[in-house]
């Protein structure tokens, strides 16, 4: 929307660009072309004298040109001001004198009605509409006895061009007006479109990095604990005891290897290697196996009911819900000496519980870390519903409970 300055002088209206206003203008271009050459025609094979064919002839072709440099564009903008009002007293002028000399270019009222419509406000319009129609008459007034016309017989005829012609001015009016609205409109959504694909990227973009924050956090960061806890517990034994040192040597490597095809994976958004070739139980049985060899601790593993065949999303959820609850166990569940880690199926869905007899904490949400947060987002992404229990010196619990609903999907493991 263009604002014009106060030196343009009073205006209303505003201009919402050249397509929007020219697309429909066509329209009333192809009438004032029509307009002309038929009045032109007329005044050409009328008769009378030289002057009276040349003088109005010339007059009314002035108006083309008049038209096409100030008034197209005053309509299609649709202000007001004082240009709008030149050009209108400019082209009733060129009338009057078209029709002082020639009565029949009387036949112009078609066009120059709209025309003071279109360009001007609706009073100043009326007005000057009001002058052009009295102008035949004022000549009939005149030199009507010269023509066999009396103003009586031309009145009425006066008055019915007045109401015809700002009719169809005012049609054409409405008509660009709203080809004007439906342009802004259609302006407004293709911003709104723009918009909310931008939106749309931003958010695809901060999910994904979302995502990525996890994968890290469950596979890279996990796995570099580890790491660091087995090089710690194989220096302390290398002395003492070196077959044991070896062991967690070997057992470090192994989980390089397997964070380093978790890396590869995750970025490739793939199947976890620990998933692949095996079920849902076998991959936290593995988890469990690995806690114990880090930390020594008591791990019961246990599957109850009838293991079923999840879809790999619901899968994936568990195991990194697994590994994220063994990572606070070995990082913070001091004092503990057993942990249980149970899968549950029955015909409600599947459930997950990772239990130790730590110390505990009092939830209140501060040492929640983003492990945490992760994995309840996680789970919320399947539809289940992920909870953390704990209470000092009770230990902690980590339960996840995915209904049937969302296990309907393609059963990828097991």
């Amino acid at each position: 929307m263009r604002n014009h300055s106060p030196g343009e002088g009073s205006q209303t209206g505003a201009y919402y660009g050249p397509e929007s206003g020219t697309r429909w203008f066509g329209l009333w271009d192809g009438f004032f072309a029509v307009s002309y050459l038929v009045t032109a025609i007329l005044l050409f094979l009328s008769s009378g004298s030289q002057s009276s064919h040349s003088i109005p002839i010339a007059a009314l072709t002035l108006c083309v040109p008049w038209y096409a440099a100030v008034g197209r564009t005053l309509m299609i903008e649709d202000t007001y001001g004082p240009r709008n009002l030149v050009f209108a007293v400019g082209l009733v002028t060129l009338f009057c004198v078209t029709t002082a000399f020639n009565l029949v270019g009387a036949f112009a009222l078609f066009a120059v009605i709209p025309m003071l419509i279109m360009s001007l406000p609706m009073i100043s319009a009326v007005v000057l509409a009001t002058v052009a129609n009295l102008c035949p008459v004022l000549v009939v007034a005149f030199i009507g006895e010269d023509l066999g016309l009396s103003v009586l017989g031309v009145l009425p005829i006066s008055l019915l061009s007045i109401a015809l012609s700002m009719l169809l001015g005012l049609w054409i009016k409405r008509v660009v007006r709203q080809s004007k609205g439906r342009g802004q409109l259609i302006e407004e959504l293709q911003r709104s479109r723009e918009r909310v694909a931008r939106l749309s990227h931003e958010a695809g973009i901060s999910a994904e990095r979302e995502r990525l924050a996890r994968e890290i956090h469950d596979t890279l960061a996990q796995g570099l604990t580890s790491i660091i806890s087995l090089v710690q517990a194989a220096e302390s034994e290398v002395r003492d005891a070196p077959d044991q040192a070896v062991n967690h040597l070997s057992l470090a490597g192994r989980v390089a290897k397997e964070s380093l095809a978790e890396a590869r994976d995750f970025v490739a958004a793939l199947t976890p290697p620990a998933l692949r070739g095996g079920s849902l139980s076998q991959a936290v049985r593995r988890q469990a196996e690995g806690l114990i060899a880090e930390t020594g601790l008591e791990v019961r593993c246990s599957v109850m009911g009838e293991e079923k065949s999840l879809p790999m999303a619901v899968s994936v959820v568990l195991l990194r819900t697994v590994q994220e609850a063994i990572a606070n166990v070995r990082k913070h569940a001091k004092q503990a000496r057993t942990v249980d880690v149970i899968v549950l199926f029955d015909q409600g869905g599947v459930r997950l519980l990772v239990r130790d007899d730590g110390e505990g904490f009092t939830p209140d949400g501060t040492q929640e870390g983003y492990g945490l947060r992760g994995m309840q987002a996680r789970v919320e992404e399947i539809d289940g519903v992920a909870s953390v229990t704990s209470s000092p010196g009770r230990g902690t619990t980590v339960e996840v409970s995915v209904p049937v609903t969302a296990l309907t999907g393609e059963a990828v493991s097991g």
